[in-house]
């Protein structure tokens, strides 16, 4: 056991070096010019948000947040960071893996559970804020309760991983539109 080294078929190693060579250049072009000698830099999310296959994600802070590995709780990304968060929205990432990192975008308070105050946050970011999109607070309860009805199937009054990606595995489009390609 272990004594055979696995083997990636070339034309997928050679797919991958691609790929990552041009994340690596992307990522370079947004780290500060004083961080360029450092082995490690992290770039600021707001130097992130500018990316345009970011900039108009509604959940664009969510992600940097959510792949971030700073101490500082401050959405900045490493290189390795960046490589993760392009890995999770690629065409390759698994169900598992895109439903894994959805489910945490939408945890707002990081506690496990889709509770109401997240799925608001969630419907407040696909409808807009403005008073032209936001919905009535009765509208909102109504649409809470129905997501609650389909997806919570342990009655608790929250949506845990299992449950959403139990609903997700039901949405043919999911794997498809949940993508950023660089």
């Amino acid at each position: 056991m272990g004594t055979t080294a696995s083997q990636l078929p070339k034309d997928l190693l050679s797919e991958y070096q691609v790929k990552r060579s041009l994340a690596h250049k992307r990522f370079t072009e947004l780290v500060a010019k004083e961080d360029r000698n450092n082995p490690s830099p992290r770039v600021p999310m707001s130097k992130i948000l500018t990316l345009p296959e970011l900039k108009s994600n509604p959940f664009r802070k969510r992600i940097c947040h959510v792949f971030s590995t700073s101490e500082n709780k401050d959405g900045s990304l490493t290189f390795e960071d960046f490589l993760d968060l392009l890995s999770a929205f690629s065409d390759s990432a698994t169900l598992e893996i895109k439903s894994h990192y959805a489910f945490r975008i939408f945890d707002f308070d990081d506690d496990g559970t889709l509770d109401r105050g997240d799925l608001e946050k969630l419907v407040n970011c696909l409808t807009g804020e403005t008073d032209d999109t936001r919905l009535t607070p009765e509208e909102m309860r109504q649409l809470i309760n129905n997501i609650l009805e389909e997806s919570d199937i342990d009655k608790d009054g929250t949506v845990n991983l299992s449950e959403f990606q139990h609903v997700i595995s039901r949405s043919p489009d999911f794997v498809s539109s949940f993508k950023i390609v660089l």
